[in-house]
């Protein structure tokens, strides 16, 4: 066996091992839960859950990953996008901003 061949069948254990943290099945239940509908991805509400799941992975994995300057910016652009929908439901409809602030648990 090469060297080459032995890399490759290790890198595709590692990715077998990872799994995927969003599932289909895992943004089906968070649109039903927070948006209209299972299929309701377009949904301010649904949306803003979408991108806390999201950020709360990407927090975990720069726990351990300290260094990870890619991860941690792609986490600084969740949160302004998150920070955007939730000002502009806030603006648009403040009964729902209070009902998904409290629902997520976050911080006004």
């Amino acid at each position: 066996m090469h060297a080459d061949s032995r890399m490759l069948s290790i890198h595709k254990n590692h990715l077998n091992n990872i799994g995927m943290y969003l599932t289909k099945e895992t943004k089906e239940e968070i649109f039903a839960k927070h948006g209209k509908g299972k299929n309701d991805s377009g949904s301010a509400e649904g949306q803003i859950a979408l991108f806390t799941y999201r950020i709360t992975h990407l927090t975990e994995h720069l726990k351990k990953n300290r260094k990870d300057f890619n991860t941690e910016r792609s986490l600084v652009k969740l949160v302004g996008k998150r920070r955007d929908l939730l000002d502009y439901l806030k603006k648009k409809d403040i009964m729902r901003y209070r009902a998904i602030v409290k629902e997520l648990g976050l911080r006004k």
